[in-house]
């Protein structure tokens, strides 16, 4: 299977990955597990034990004709305890690495089969100017909204795209399932197809 470069030659695909079928539960999956994993889970609140104080019973129990009360930091009581309060916690979830591989492989085929993908031989830009990304880009796809896909961390083109609305800059090594789905067009070099596929192999 051979997908064609623009402006060099054609690049020959594993047909194992870019001809596997869309696979929307596992991707779904996938996509849920990497956004699970991006979240902190620091949110923290002191409940009555927590918050310093109250050692001592305010007043006796009985005689006084008020409330009983065992401790000024009750959550009833100003400057005390949160009911329910929030702890820390790890939303993260677990995927096989076979499977997330195999999401990987149903996206990029998908984006193959829907030609959303354009390869290039490079993707030079001299100095970090957003006008001269737009310039290469305008040739290439039809909209800004689009991720760049290069073999390894280029500044120029990063900060070139810092400007761009819904534009984003990875490499091979920091590619995942959602910014794959999300954008309308992906620009890959060739080195970092040949790193994908020899990842995905």
């Amino acid at each position: 299977m051979e997908l064609q470069v623009v402006d060099g030659e054609a690049l020959e695909l594993a047909e194992a990955i870019f001809t596997k079928k869309f696979n929307e539960t596992l991707v779904h999956q996938a996509v849920v597990t990497y956004m699970a994993g991006g979240r902190a889970g620091s949110k923290a609140q002191k409940n009555r034990s927590a918050v310093s104080g109250g050692g001592i019973k305010p007043w006796r129990q009985k005689g006084t004709g008020r409330a009983r009360a065992g401790t000024i930091r009750s959550p009833l009581w100003r400057s005390g305890g949160v009911t329910f309060a929030a702890s820390p916690r790890n939303y993260s979830k677990k995927i096989n690495r076979k499977m997330y591989r195999s999401a990987m492989q149903s996206i990029l085929a998908q984006l193959v089969r829907d030609e959303r993908l354009v390869v290039i031989d490079a993707l030079d830009i001299s100095a970090p100017k957003t006008k001269d990304l737009i310039a290469k880009l305008n040739g290439l796809v039809d909209t800004t909204n689009v991720l760049l896909i290069t073999a390894k961390v280029d500044n120029n083109v990063v900060l070139s795209s810092r400007n761009l609305h819904k534009c984003e800059v990875l490499t091979v090594s920091t590619l995942n399932p959602v910014s794959l789905i999300a954008h309308d067009k992906v620009v890959a070099t060739r080195e970092a197809m040949e790193k994908i596929q020899e990842w995905l192999s």
